[in-house]
């Protein structure tokens, strides 16, 4: 047999040897010259100079490594074509190859029958029978080593299980300790007094320790941990119930005590959410049925009887129920309010605890496990869900029963009432520093809309009921034919009766003061349909007219209850003024324009008269004139029509509070300005007149003493007229005054500078022009313009008549102007002077 070495090696693997294998010893053939030539111009050396092809090369080469970057190329198409071609350039390189090699790899075939085959079967054959004879010596001690392995296994598992059977035992043995009375027979627990030292919360813990090691360690099956299994079912059962008896005592009560205890139990019994969601849910439940149960109209007065407190089916009382009916409507909103309030409080209660208790041995706060991150509070959820079915049975009670809606729309504010006592008792229930309140503002204004329903209905109602006092007050339908004082006191009361009911909410207060000023606005309204504006209206010559009784009535009318409604309001916050003040000026604008026209008209007759003063003579001289003591006939003529005025229409429209200190009514108003517009317009018209003479300041002295005697007796007071009476009471020793004297004089402090200059003009030279001469006005025209223009503008008319005069006696080469050019000049210069320096 040859050695193997001596084998000649294959010359077909020589082109794809590696390079390692260069070196080693090769057995020469007769194509060994040709064989190097073909291996020189292997493909393979053209592969490992391609960038694609050389992976083929590599002893890492991956198939989807490769098929992913040809992918990802971009050019998949061609890396394909090139892999084709270089497989037909692969094949036909190994033809040629082996017909190169044809007759070489024919005489190696032939070397195949010389090779010693049955030796080498024998060979094998021997160490076979070596490795079973390893074989069975080394199996003989591994099959008693791997039985007494498992025996140890099981030894191991025996005496674990036999380990945590004795700790559940004992765990039981405990619970059987501490609850020796529980009924093994029938499961029924008897009775258990917790005040005589049983700990629930150890219990619970124990409890589940329990079955945590029967879980853990699969200990079902062993007959006596089966036995307690039962034993410790029916005291967890009896746990549960008596934690749940201290929870539920102890949230009646708003004991923390007892409610920790409760949660703590639930707590080891690893049950805590879910006991939890159960107590809330239960509460949820008894607030939503307290409120269906109060709306309930057929349990109203006695379950739905037709009799006298009875109520139908259709929620009307029966005859001679509706009292009673609602009574008890009442009665059992209070009652289901202060079961909505006990219900919120005592789940606060609940997320108090769970706030601030922690489990004594993992300090984990309670709360945490009951309400994860994003979930809402317990109380916002008993609260919604109270606030649904409160909403729910408004909504029902304003469509389904016409009975109730008319119970809770004229009740509105006693509704409202009932509401936000309950949102104010639990806030206060609940405001305890440091823990979330049960109620959020929110909260409370979702409550607040639930009865919005009935606040529109209420706010109609009282508006229509208030528009039905105005309308019988100034009715469309007969003009003229006002209502009594009696009424319209009614109409008052009935605004104060509206006000009073509301007054506690400020927010419903407002809101019926707009509903009044809405009323106010339509009394003005009818007022101002039935004010009499024709001629029978402003005629002041004639007797008093019906038409002007009629805006007497008027007037008087809107005075009421215009001062009536200020007096009420005035008790009210300064925002009831604010709610009112449009309405109430519109009253008493109203109020003013009945009677203004006949007040301008009284006072355009008595300017009339005064205006005839510049028809009287006041230069002449003599004795004669000086010694007349009869009235002037303006002045006579003036008071006739005042006394004309007081009895025909101001007896009628004055009533006696109008000369009462301190009140002043619209008549009394205008009254006093009529008056005062008397002495003003007298004052100005007398200091225009010119020559006057000191007869004429005798006459003009007695026509001012008659005008303050006839305005002070039948208009107006004049010592309460204040300036106009003092400018009065000045003027007449001015006009008697030396001129040098009256420079210097106090009278000209009560008396305008208009005044003082007009009069100087009737103590100069005739060249000295007044303002009424070098414009060629008449008084009237003269006197319109004043009215229009202030004492400054009246000044600037007044110096360019001084100015003329000046240039006139520069012009004639006098060297002395008249006394009066340099007061006139002072007393304005000194206007000018104040002007500035205001």
């Amino acid at each position: 047999m040859s050695s193997p070495a001596a084998i000649p090696r294959s010359p077909i693997s020589s082109p794809f040897k590696s390079p390692s294998s260069a070196s080693a010893p090769t057995v020469t053939s007769p194509v060994t010259a040709s064989s190097a030539a073909a291996s020189a111009a292997s493909p393979l050396d053209t592969f490992a100079a391609d960038p694609v092809l050389s992976a083929f090369l590599s002893q890492d080469f991956s198939t989807s490594t490769f098929s992913s970057s040809a992918l990802s190329s971009g050019s998949p198409a061609s890396t394909a074509e090139k892999l084709h071609s270089s497989i037909l350039l692969l094949d036909s390189y190994l033809r040629s190859l082996v017909l190169s090699r044809h007759e070489d790899l024919l005489s190696h075939l032939s070397t195949l029958h010389s090779l010693p085959l049955p030796s080498l079967r024998h060979s094998l054959s021997s160490l076979s029978s070596s490795l079973q004879r390893l074989r069975t010596s080394l199996s003989s001690p591994l099959l008693p080593l791997h039985s007494l392995s498992s025996t140890l296994l099981r030894i191991h598992e025996s005496s674990s299980l036999l380990h945590h059977s004795l700790r559940a035992l004992r765990i039981s043995r405990k619970l059987h300790e501490s609850f020796p009375d529980v009924n093994d027979q029938d499961g029924t627990p008897n009775p258990l007094d917790v005040d005589k030292g049983v700990d629930l919360a150890k219990s619970a813990q124990l409890y589940r320790e329990f079955f945590d090691i029967c879980e853990e360690y699969d200990l079902a099956g062993i007959d006596v941990v089966d036995e307690e299994i039962q034993f410790v079912c029916r005291v967890g059962e009896r746990i549960r119930k008596e934690g749940m008896r201290v929870l539920e005592k102890g949230m009646e009560g708003l004991n923390q005590a007892e409610v920790g205890t409760g949660l703590q139990v639930f707590y080891n019994l690893g049950e805590l959410r879910s006991t939890v969601e159960v107590v809330v849910g239960r509460y949820k439940a008894m607030g939503a049925k307290s409120v269906t149960v109060a709306f309930d109209m057929k349990a109203v007065g006695g379950g739905g009887g037709y009799g006298p407190g009875g109520v139908r089916g259709s929620g009307t009382p029966g005859i001679g129920g509706g009292g009673k009916a609602r009574e008890e409507m009442w009665r059992r909103v209070e009652e289901c309010l202060d079961k909505v309030g006990m219900v919120v409080v005592s789940v606060w209660h609940l997320q108090r605890v769970l706030s601030k208790k922690r489990d004594p041995f993992t300090h984990v706060v309670l709360l945490e496990e009951v309400i994860q991150e994003g979930d809402p509070m317990l109380t916002e959820r008993v609260w919604d869900a109270i606030v649904k079915a409160f909403t729910t049975q408004m909504k029902s009670a304003s469509t389904a029963s016409s009975f109730v809606k008319e119970i809770f729309t004229m009740g509105y504010p006693k509704m409202l009432s009932l509401v936000q006592n309950l949102l104010e008792r639990i806030s206060h229930d609940t405001d305890v520093k440091g823990v979330l309140p049960a109620l959020t503002s929110e909260g409370k204004e979702q409550m607040i809309a639930a009865i919005d329903i009935f606040q529109n209905a209420y706010l109609g109602h009282c508006l229509s009921h208030l528009t039905e006092f105005v309308n019988n007050s100034f009715p469309i339908s007969s003009r003229g034919s006002l209502s009594s004082k009696e009424y319209v006191s009614r109409t008052v009361a009935r605004i104060q009766e509206e006000i009073e009911a509301v007054q506690l909410d400020a927010r419903l207060t407002i809101l019926v003061l707009r509903q009044i000023n809405k009323a106010l606005l339509r009394m003005a309204e009818q007022a101002e349909i039935q004010i009499s504006t024709g001629p029978d209206a402003r005629q002041v010559n004639g007797p008093v007219t019906s038409a002007q009784l009629k805006n007497f009535a008027i007037c008087r009318t809107l005075q009421e209850v215009h001062t009536r409604v200020s007096t009420l309001i005035r008790a009210l916050p300064p925002v009831a003024a604010d709610e009112l003040s449009s309405s109430l000026g519109v009253i008493y604008g109203t109020a003013c324009d009945a009677v203004t026209s006949l007040f301008q008209g009284m006072l355009d007759r008595l300017e009339s008269c005064i205006l005839h003063i510049h028809d009287q003579n006041f230069g002449a001289l003599g004795m004669d004139a000086a010694m007349d003591n009869n009235v002037s006939p303006y002045m006579e003529e003036l008071q006739k029509c005042i006394l004309h005025f007081r009895s025909e229409f101001l007896s009628k429209m004055l009533t006696p509070s109008t000369t009462t200190v301190g009140v002043e009514t619209i008549c009394s108003r205008l009254l006093r300005n009529m008056a005062s517009r008397v002495l003003v317009f007298f004052i100005r018209h007398a200091s225009l007149i010119r020559p006057l003479s000191e007869s004429g300041k005798l006459r003009l002295a007695r026509d001012m003493a008659e005008l303050e005697l006839a305005v002070g007796q039948n208009l107006f007071k004049v010592e309460q007229l204040g300036a106009p009476y003092r400018a009065l009471r000045a003027f007449r020793p001015l006009v008697f005054l030396e001129t040098s004297q009256l420079g210097s004089s106090s009278l000209l402090q009560d008396l305008p500078l208009s005044v003082i200059l007009h009069h100087l003009y009737s103590r100069g030279p005739d060249d000295l022009l007044s303002p009424l001469q070098r414009n060629r006005l008449t008084p009237t025209q003269y006197s319109l313009w004043m009215d229009s223009h202030g004492e400054d503008q009246i000044w600037k008319g007044i110096k360019a008549t001084l100015d003329d005069y000046a240039l006139k006696v520069r012009q004639r080469g006098d060297k002395e102007f008249s006394p009066v050019y340099p007061l006139m000049l002072q007393l304005g210069s000194s206007l000018t002077e104040n002007s500035s320096t205001s």
